[in-house]
């Protein structure tokens, strides 16, 4: 069955196929070359319209954090370096602040060209029409240049500042996000998919930055760390060094996504039903429940049992997470049962503190690591203060 959209036109009701005809054409930044297709019959007067603010260095700075999308380029990178202060392998200031520029700018790349490719259709949600693009706050080509320059300049970074995997790991990035992800946003349900695991890559990112493993090899195993009561076998901590770390990395960003994104879509289904996405919350509302439950529900044994066994934790934080996934699975669970409005939202502001209490628990709980041992001397005894070399080491006074 053909969708056919309603324009209100200078007063006039259309029946259109093509709703994206209505929207300006490149062309039109080109003075002289467009042309209206449509006439209005009412007259416009000068109180319509007001004047254009010119671009200073301070609001193009704004224009591009919005091409950028702020807010979700500071969450991959935030995702970037989790993977960087989790990794066993020692590691240096200049690698985490390359990795941490080098994710920003390929997240800044994919999220412009996502842009420039959906204006028609932002233009049609009250949730993206205030958008560079569609106020024409920028240029297409001005924000293909930006687009560009942040696209080679992010994997160089990456490439001359850490290694070329992590490099090919943006790359790559780019082209999941910009290409098939926003392709798939109008073809079909499997969006949602492609997408989680666009966020899931930057942790691997940041793994890999540090010289970490992707994939198993007969030199460098897989090693399990198994509970101290199931095993007397000591396993140094440099082996959580292992491709099951990368793996619990990556699931635990691929399965958050699904309750984040599943709830906050449900939230704004009508706008995406306007814009013509092929979303689960639209096509099936339950079924989007359902599955940000199954997600949920399988971030508890990811947390319980995948990353003590990985070693990247302690097993103490099998029993320090139970927690959040329990106050979050109860939530999912109810928006499953009730499919609402209330328990979508509470499913989605959730999300937003799951994340990063879950990240804090694991540097608590990081393998290889004793928060105690700080102030200990070499022997790893902290010396009294009243001890016989205490006053010796004292600074002597000027």
């Amino acid at each position: 069955m053909t969708t056919r959209y309603f324009v209100q036109l200078c007063g006039r009701s259309i029946a259109r196929k093509d709703f994206a005809s209505y929207f300006f054409h490149n062309g039109h930044w080109q003075p002289g070359k467009y042309r209206p297709t449509h006439t209005c019959t009412s007259q416009a007067s000068v109180a319509d319209f007001r004047e254009t603010s010119a671009t200073t260095p301070r609001r193009l700075l704004s224009t591009y954090a919005q091409l950028s999308k702020a807010r979700l380029t500071t969450l991959v990178v935030l995702s970037a370096a989790s993977g960087v202060a989790m990794s066993p392998l020692p590691t240096t200031l200049p690698v985490l602040l390359s990795t941490i520029l080098g994710t920003a700018l390929c997240s800044a790349s994919a999220n412009a060209l996502n842009q420039i490719q959906e204006v028609p259709y932002d233009a049609q949600m009250a949730r993206t029409r205030q958008r560079p693009l569609v106020r024409r706050a920028i240029s297409p080509l001005h924000a293909t240049a930006f687009a560009t320059v942040t696209g080679v300049a992010g994997p160089a970074v990456l490439w001359f500042m850490t290694n070329p995997l992590t490099a090919t790991l943006g790359a790559a990035n780019i082209g999941l996000y910009a290409g098939l992800y926003t392709w798939l946003k109008r073809k079909s349900i499997l969006n949602t998919w492609v997408g989680a695991v666009v966020g899931a890559i930057p942790p691997l990112m940041g793994w890999t930055a540090c010289g970490g493993r992707l994939f198993p090899s007969p030199d460098y195993p897989i090693h399990l760390f198994m509970p101290p009561f199931l095993s007397e076998v000591t396993l140094d901590p440099s082996m959580a060094d292992n491709p099951l770390g990368a793996l619990a990395l990556f699931m635990l960003l691929y399965s958050w996504q699904f309750p984040h994104f599943n709830s906050l879509s449900y939230l704004v289904r009508a706008s995406y039903a306007q814009a013509g996405y092929k979303m689960l919350s639209v096509l099936s509302p339950p079924q989007n429940a359902g599955v940000s439950l199954r997600h949920t529900v399988l971030l508890l044994p990811l947390c319980s049992l995948l990353f003590p066994l990985s070693g990247l934790t302690t097993w103490s934080f099998a029993l320090s997470s139970l927690v959040p996934n329990v106050i979050w699975i109860r939530s999912a669970y109810a928006f499953h049962q009730k499919c609402g409005e209330k328990q979508a939202r509470a499913v989605f502001q959730h999300s937003l503190w799951y994340l990063p209490v879950v990240l804090a628990l694991m540097m608590v709980h990081k393998q290889g690591v004793d928060w105690t041992d700080w102030g200990k001397d070499s022997d790893g005894v902290k010396p009294a203060k009243n001890a016989p070399g205490a006053q010796e080491n004292k600074p002597k006074p000027l």
